[in-house]
């Protein structure tokens, strides 16, 4: 027991009664015994601190790259399952693909070059930085972070347009192939890596920059707001959003609304870091979605997503709620092009019955 703790007490003795003062409570547990005083510490120098040097703060541009970037990693994780499973449901636009997007420290815009190489370690050179889960280059080994040297035998552009380039180096190879040699340097060793192409929808997943809660599809190019992103509450609404303009992409419904170089500028401006929002207001242009078209398009969607392995179930009220909480009289939001909800609504419930029956009956998931 700690010696600086004091307990009172008394002691019976044989020949006369006293009170005695307060002695160490260690004392008083030993029956009064007397005890010589504990002996006094060694006095030793104290240890020096060891100080833990503590990473710098991060600049506010890594700060924003890097949420920008997690968006952009949760998105194209959500929509890999049905990009990889639904080239019967997309045949117009199924491709060979690689299976891999790569960026260097140039990717994003010249105010994050540096917060590029700070946050992710990017240079000059081609990183891979997403790899498309379930593709041939996933099942090929091919990881986060491996530099892309070269591509069946062609060495890899570097520096400020590398990315660009490298999509004119690249795009011929999957022609007419089934599998690509990647040369990669991976912890200071090259590897070679023999890639299977993965044939999938070709449809470009693209974050916007924008707390607006809007979707758009351009025929070739899915885009989902940072405003979406942030207003969804489960992987699974999420998809559901991209599997919706998926499935207009594949039915070509922005050419046949005349829509394909209107939602194309909207896209290409939204992706930019700091969009024009000026031109974003009201529909921006773009035309109401009719509920015939809409409802098709519903209908696609729950396919795409029950044969990448989504809960449909939950989709026709995930889409009354939304309506109710993003109403069609915000002009700049979602519902505003897709105003026709309960008529959609019906049509989602009667798929679904459709596609639980096919499940059940263990059917092909075609519509």
């Amino acid at each position: 027991m700690p010696v600086n703790r004091l307990a009172s007490f008394e002691c019976l003795q044989s020949s006369v009664r006293q009170k005695l003062k307060l002695l160490p409570l260690a004392l008083a547990l030993a029956g009064c015994a007397s005890a010589p005083p504990p002996a006094t510490p060694t006095s030793q120098a104290p240890e020096p601190v060891k100080t833990v040097p503590q990473p710098p703060d991060k600049t506010s541009a890594q700060q924003s790259l890097e949420s920008m970037v997690a968006l952009q990693d949760r998105l194209y994780r959500i929509a890999a399952p049905l990009i990889v499973n639904n080239s019967d449901l997309c045949r117009s636009s199924a491709r060979n693909l690689l299976g891999f997007t790569a960026k260097n420290k140039y990717s994003y815009s010249n105010e994050f070059v540096d917060a590029s190489q700070k946050s992710f370690g990017l240079d000059d050179r081609l990183q891979i930085n997403n790899v498309l889960p379930n593709s041939g280059a996933a099942r090929a080994g091919l990881q986060r972070g491996d530099v892309l040297l070269g591509v069946a035998d062609k060495p890899m552009p570097i520096g400020e347009n590398a990315e660009r380039e490298a999509t004119a180096v690249l795009a011929p190879l999957v022609t007419g192939r089934s599998n690509v040699r990647l040369t990669v340097l991976r912890g200071g060793t090259q590897r070679d890596l023999s890639v299977p192409l993965t044939y999938a929808c070709a449809y470009g997943i693209e974050l916007g920059n924008t707390d607006n809660v809007v979707a758009y599809s351009d025929g070739h190019r899915v885009l989902i707001s940072r405003g979406m992103l942030n207003a969804l509450a489960s992987d699974d609404e999420v998809a559901y959003v991209i599997a919706k303009e998926m499935a207009h992409n594949s039915l070509s419904h922005p050419t046949r609304q005349r829509m394909s170089a209107t939602v194309g500028g909207i896209i290409d401006n939204l992706v930019r870091v700091h969009p024009d929002m000026s031109t974003m207001s009201g529909l921006a242009g773009v035309k109401p979605m009719p509920k015939e078209l809409d409802a098709t398009a519903d209908k696609l969607s729950l396919y795409m997503l029950a044969r990448a392995g989504y809960n449909v179930d939950n989709a026709p009220a995930f889409w009354t709620r939304f309506a109710s909480q993003y109403p069609a009289t915000t002009l700049n939001g979602y519902t505003a092009l897709h105003p026709t909800t309960d008529y959609r609504v019906e049509a989602m419930n009667k798929t679904v019955k459709d596609i639980k029956a096919k499940q059940a009956a263990k059917k092909p998931l075609m519509p």
